[in-house]
């Protein structure tokens, strides 16, 4: 698809008319496990690559390969791959290039499975981790020049929506030789492209803003093809694969993926101007704010500023406790980027895994709470968390 398209055609009709069938308008959920060639020379060729085709549903699917080429054209990569969730598709794209010895430096605000990979998992293989302070370029950048195989980054991160300067971080970590691999879950494709600012791999938990309706997992990454490929061989061989039915449900939901963005984003911005105003907010926390510390460096790099935010309550977890059931227009889940708006502290979202040491020590405090902006009418949101205040002050006098 020509580079001069807008997003959202894009979104609409890329990667879909090669997997049409008998007349269709919409690409087919293909559930066959095997595949089946009269032709053993086609069938030898298919199975090691040298012709496209599919042999069976663990390595490729039709359904799914449209998916992939979708944000393969949204991301302007030359290839994607696919897993079953968002977390499978980080953890295999470290285990394909990170061996024992190896150095990767990251954020200390990055998604709590994520972190736990990091502080867990990793270290047991003797790969060495180190978390500098999201926001501090220069201290990434000394940790990358001392040694460094990938340089991994989350912007917007979750649940903070803490910022870094993509393009800059980019050139030091291939300046040291790095891999740079960046989280783009929050940010979209819609808003954010890290492939035109230098990055290597981009990364989406697809269970998100992508699918957009909170009804499938899925994760995928993107890239150059010859990292693709490898990372691919990883996932065929280890079996994280994206279930058809999975797919088909991110291809419908990315149709209107700009739409959804746009709402949200307006949505986010209104809610967070509206927050500043409530005395038991203590703080509001979102990239669109002029005050937010790295607000410049997001409106270099994003074209709008998310559909996520998050604010600090006075009276912490009790406080959370009595306020967000009396959200009416609201899920109170551990999820985000869906139509409806979705709500819940850190604790029991995001960094559920993270004990409130760990919380504490990563600057997210128990009284956080993550806002996932739906696309309903931004006035009944608003209404809504005004009656929920009300309820809270004359039910705890704060």
């Amino acid at each position: 698809m020509k580079k001069d398209i807008q997003q959202g055609t894009k979104a609409v009709w890329a990667g879909e008319k090669e997997y049409l069938a008998h007349g269709a308008t919409q690409v087919p959920v293909v559930l066959s496990v095997a595949y089946g060639y009269d032709d053993m020379d086609d069938w030898y060729n298919v199975a090691i690559g040298k012709k496209k085709g599919h042999i069976y549903g663990r390595n490729t699917n039709p359904t799914v390969q449209a998916f992939e080429d979708k944000v393969k054209v949204l991301e302007g990569a030359e290839a994607a791959t696919s897993f079953s969730t968002g977390m499978a598709a980080i953890s295999n794209t470290l285990a394909t290039f990170l061996v024992p010895g190896d150095r990767i430096v990251s954020i200390k605000d990055t998604y709590g499975g994520t972190n736990k990979i990091f502080t867990e998992f990793l270290p047991r293989q003797q790969i060495e981790v180190v978390l500098c302070e999201t926001g501090n370029h220069e201290q990434i950048e000394t940790e990358v020049a001392k040694g460094c195989n990938i340089l991994y980054l989350e912007t917007p991160t979750n649940p903070t929506v803490k910022i870094s300067d993509i393009e800059r971080l980019a050139k030091a970590g291939h300046n040291a030789g790095a891999l740079v691999v960046v989280d783009n879950t929050f940010a979209t494709p819609i808003n954010q492209n890290p492939l035109s600012l230098g990055v290597d791999l981009v990364i989406h938990s697809a269970t998100k803003f992508l699918g957009g309706h909170a009804d499938a997992l899925g994760g995928v990454v993107c890239g150059r093809e010859d990292l693709i490929e490898k990372i691919y061989h990883y996932r065929e061989i280890n079996g994280a694969t994206m279930d058809p039915m999975a797919a088909y449900l991110m291809l419908r939901g990315m149709k209107t993926l700009h739409l959804r963005v746009r709402q949200q984003c307006k949505n986010a911005m209104e809610l967070t101007n509206y927050l500043k105003t409530k005395e038991i907010v203590e703080g509001v926390y979102y990239p669109g704010l002029e005050t937010h510390p790295l607000h410049e460096i997001a409106k270099k790099q994003m074209k709008d500023f998310g559909g996520m935010l998050s604010f600090s309550v006075k009276g912490g977890v009790d406080t959370v406790r009595h306020l967000l059931p009396k959200l009416q227009f609201a899920n109170r889940a551990a999820n985000l980027g869906a139509v409806e708006t979705t709500v819940g502290p850190a604790r029991t979202t995001s960094h559920v895994e993270c004990t409130p040491e760990e919380r504490a020590a990563m600057g997210i405090p128990e009284g956080l709470i993550r806002v996932s902006c739906g696309i309903e009418e931004i006035e009944d949101i608003i209404a809504d968390f005004e009656q929920a205040f009300n309820y809270v002050r004359s039910a705890l006098e704060v």
